[in-house]
């Protein structure tokens, strides 16, 4: 099966509502309402979009998200995140996280407290390790942190209004990013040079396996605009922000977000639950050692 452009729309809006809703009850009917298909077919181009059945793919993101509430959220028992995320009870949700993790709750939330914690070796039914990132201490250095911390500020900046196509896997994001340049140039989109591109990261790599995060790779705009067929409008909200500028290489992104988040925990500051998301001030291909000039955001209480 093919997908439309006008089935893509009707799926942003379905997995904008399953985010914002996941601890209510969501039943195909209601979710394909929300679409504005009949359930057959809205269960039939939903799969080919994830990947997953819809059930599957709520389940999911229901545990996912419990699991990293369990690393950051400690104030919040065990029970209260089973209510939250919308199971019945807390022995249905400690069957559900064992079934994923292969560990209860209570035992994932423990074997995450220490600093070189075997939480490292556990691996989900997805295949993805569940580490900490206070891992990271082990990999880095004191002249390394220097570094890194010289270019992190804590600031409040304002809305930031974007155009974006959401993505699904790693494997997404360039062609994604061909097809909203694409359509950026017939918008006359291009024409300043100071153009910015970014990626909204809905879920973690390090929670989610790469074929299943949800991203969004956008380009700031002025004002919001009005969504088309994949092209979708998102305004990230003003506030505070962990705010970090570096200049560096491709394969160095995912141990820069783990230095930055375990900036954020040892100086108090607890994400808030909104998306993080980086900004790119170049084109990667042309600079002569083909580094990334980038702002990575978390959003902070």
């Amino acid at each position: 099966m093919t997908l439309t452009r006008d089935h893509i729309k009707s799926i942003n809006r379905a997995l904008h509502y399953i985010e914002n809703h996941l601890e209510s009850d969501l039943s195909l009917d209601q979710i394909s309402q929300i679409a504005h298909y009949s359930p057959y077919h809205f269960h039939r181009i939903f799969k080919v979009f994830t990947g997953e059945t819809l059930n599957s793919y709520i389940a999911r993101k229901r545990v996912e998200k419990a699991s990293a509430d369990l690393l950051h959220r400690e104030h919040l028992t065990i029970s209260e995140l089973s209510t939250h995320y919308g199971f019945t009870s807390h022995s249905s949700f400690t069957r559900a996280f064992k079934k994923f993790y292969g560990v209860s709750p209570s035992n994932f939330r423990s074997s995450s407290k220490g600093k070189y914690s075997k939480i490292s070796q556990m691996k989900s039914k997805n295949g993805q390790p569940i580490t900490t990132f206070e891992d990271y201490v082990c990999h880095n250095n004191q002249n390394n942190d220097s570094v890194m911390t010289s270019n992190i500020e804590v600031k409040t900046i304002k809305n930031i209004h974007t155009a974006g196509i959401t993505c699904i896997g790693k494997t997404q994001i360039a062609p994604s990013f061909n097809r909203l340049l694409e359509w950026a140039g017939q918008q006359g989109l291009l024409r300043t040079p100071d153009f910015k591109m970014a990626t909204i990261f809905y879920d973690s790599f390090k929670i989610t396996a790469p074929d299943k995060v949800r991203m969004c790779t956008c380009l700031l705009v002025e004002a919001p605009i009005k969504p088309s067929s994949e092209i979708i409008s998102t305004t990230l909200n003003g506030g505070l922000y962990i705010k970090a500028h570096y200049i560096i290489g491709i394969d160095a992104f995912p141990t820069t977000w783990m230095y930055l988040f375990k900036w954020m925990n040892d100086n108090g500051y607890k994400k808030r639950n909104e998306p993080p998301f980086e900004i790119y001030h170049n084109d990667f291909n042309e600079h002569p050692e083909k580094k990334c000039i980038v702002d990575m955001y978390i959003p902070v209480a």
